[in-house]
């Protein structure tokens, strides 16, 4: 049964989604003003990781992941370029998706703060109706935190003297703590008309409101990074289990692990961001993907060249033992009988099998999943390549399949793996010729076929009198 951690909780629970078998999935996307980095790309990944896991179990999972498309940050960064809001946020924007395609990460509904004001205005209308909010006289709005009697339970703060946030407004609001859900115009900033005046949202307003416009008053898992717990998530989830009398708004609150580089966790203030698009001038995004979704998502995790260069071996034993379970199932003759080796090595793909869904439903624990997918290849290369039984290979090339499912690495090596026949079988003639050229001492015209096909990213692999084929990453 699949366990899961609750921040809220601090423990493992077992998944009971409110409705059986349907989940929604609140992730917190970007503020964008800047480049999307690696540090998004761990959030983003994990949950991307987790969502497949759940659909490969057979849930129905909707994925929201907001952007940010107003707010402070990109009101300073367009000051400070002389152009506007609209074109930064519209910029940045644009780089987080692009980010998200080469990454394999598909999410199914990204809304925009700035086409929700009407949402959220009504909202906080809601929270001051009940007693949870009060309009200041500048005509800013401010969430009441004393209203709401169970504030600081997610991010375990419960000392008041530890909620202190947003000391600019300090003056005009009733306790330090309180937090701005309506934030009135200054000059030359963007606005809004509103009942309490021109102004924006506040931060925090937006994840409650859209949220709640696209799954209801309760949902199953919102998650982001575990920076965000405070005061952001401790933020959403008082003002929306005041605004709409649910309790919990939220069933499980899933947090990822700090990123660090050089031993120091990552930030703008230490300088050491690294962007994803300079990432992937110089690395394939999918090895960035693999290393990402192979560690388990609560873990801190280290960045460095080496972590890549690991990931980047563990992707290429991943084709190149899928490339060798397709020759296989090329090349065998289609016999479902097995010898006694043969049924011990399918028990053991069955075991691995059991293994990696083992770990994943073990609060999705995706690198001790991982040890499982690595077993599996050390299989094909011990077992299934030099045996070349087909029974064993049908069973691997499903079991790579479902772990695809999860990983999304392998995406061009498996689909068609049962149709690429017609393909395959030129490549075939192409490789036969060319070890008749080679026998022929006819080198150069061997060398140009294996150059030619290189070009295409198919690289021959020559081992004693016979030639098998690989994708070259």
């Amino acid at each position: 049964m699949l366990r899961v951690y609750n921040t809220l909780s601090r423990r493992l629970e077992h998944f009971e989604p409110f409705s059986p078998g349907y989940v929604r999935m609140y992730v917190c996307g970007p503020t964008v003003y800047d480049y999307s980095h690696v540090g998004h790309a761990r959030t983003y990944v994990a949950f991307d990781v987790i969502k497949r896991y759940l659909r490969l179990r057979g849930y129905n999972v909707f994925h929201v992941q907001n952007i940010t498309d107003i707010d402070d940050k990109i009101i300073n960064r367009a000051a400070k370029e002389g152009v506007s809001w609209r074109e930064i946020a519209d910029t940045y924007t644009k780089d987080y998706l692009d980010a998200l395609f080469k990454l394999r990460i598909n999410v199914d509904l990204h809304p925009r703060v700035s086409e929700h004001i009407n949402e959220i205005i009504e909202f906080i209308q809601l929270l001051i109706d009940k007693g949870h909010a009060y309009v200041a006289p500048s005509g800013s709005v401010y969430f009441d935190v004393d209203s709401y009697d169970d504030y600081g339970r997610l991010s375990n703060r419960k000392d008041k003297e530890t909620w202190m946030q947003e000391s600019e407004f300090a003056r005009e609001k009733r306790h330090p703590y309180d937090f701005a859900l309506w934030k009135a115009a200054k000059p030359g900033e963007p606005w809004w008309e509103s009942p309490w005046g021109r102004g924006r949202p506040g931060w925090h307003i937006e994840c409650s409101v859209m949220s709640s416009k696209y799954f209801g008053e309760r949902f199953e898992i919102h998650g982001g990074g575990s920076d965000l717990i405070f005061p952001h998530h401790e933020n959403e989830r008082a003002q929306s289990e005041a605004a709409l009398g649910v309790k919990p708004w939220v069933k499980y609150w899933m947090h990822t692990g700090m990123l660090n580089v050089g031993g120091e966790k990552m930030s703008k203030s230490l300088g050491n961001i690294v962007p994803l698009k300079d990432l992937f001038k110089e690395w394939d995004p999918l090895v960035i993907r693999l290393w990402l979704a192979t560690v388990h998502y609560r873990s801190i995790l280290v960045f460095s060249e080496d972590v890549l260069r690991q990931a980047r071996a563990n992707l290429e034993r991943l084709v190149n033992a899928v490339s060798v379970v397709k020759q296989v199932l090329r090349e065998a003759e289609p016999t479902f009988r097995l010898s006694d080796e043969g049924l011990k090595a399918l028990e053991e793909l069955n075991r691995l099998r059991s293994e990696f869904y083992d770990a994943m439903d073990d609060d999705f624990n995706t690198s001790r999943a991982f040890s499982a997918v690595y077993k599996t290849t050390s299989l094909v290369f011990k077992y299934l390549e030099p045996r070349g039984e087909y029974t064993i290979a049908l069973k691997a090339l499903n079991l790579f399949r479902e772990f695809n499912a999860v990983l999304g690495v392998l995406d061009e090596h498996l689909e068609g793996a049962y149709a690429q026949l017609g393909v395959e079988s030129v490549l075939q003639i192409l490789i036969d010729v060319r070890n008749l050229l080679r026998k022929s001492k006819e080198y150069s015209i061997a060398d140009e076929i294996r150059n030619r096909l290189l070009e295409l990213g198919i690289q021959l692999l020559d081992e004693g009198d016979k030639t098998r084929w690989v994708l070259k990453k």
